[in-house]
């Protein structure tokens, strides 16, 4: 089952070369499902870049030992249990 998403009416002005605008054009890139299809690749690859930079940032953390493995494992499973009792 397949949901379809509400579409919002978007009006923008922008200043662009007339080159660019031409080429654009000729190439069918300013329709409204191109610049759609455009937009959510940029959105991806964005959301992809973000997700290198965090694993950048994790890979220059210090490695953890393996006592802090273990009691992040006992605060997890701790978490868990507490949530379970609450009712949840």
């Amino acid at each position: 089952m397949t949901t379809k998403e509400n579409s919002v009416e978007l009006e923008l002005k922008l200043t662009l070369p007339g080159s660019l605008v031409r080429e654009a054009e000729a190439s069918g890139l300013l329709t409204s499902q191109a610049l759609e299809a455009l937009l959510r690749e940029e959105v991806r690859r964005r959301r992809v870049g973000q997700l290198f930079e965090a694993a950048d940032r994790l890979a220059a953390l210090p490695p953890l030992t393996e006592a802090e493995v273990e009691a992040e494992i006992q605060a997890a499973r701790a978490e868990r249990r507490s949530f379970r009792a609450s009712g949840h």
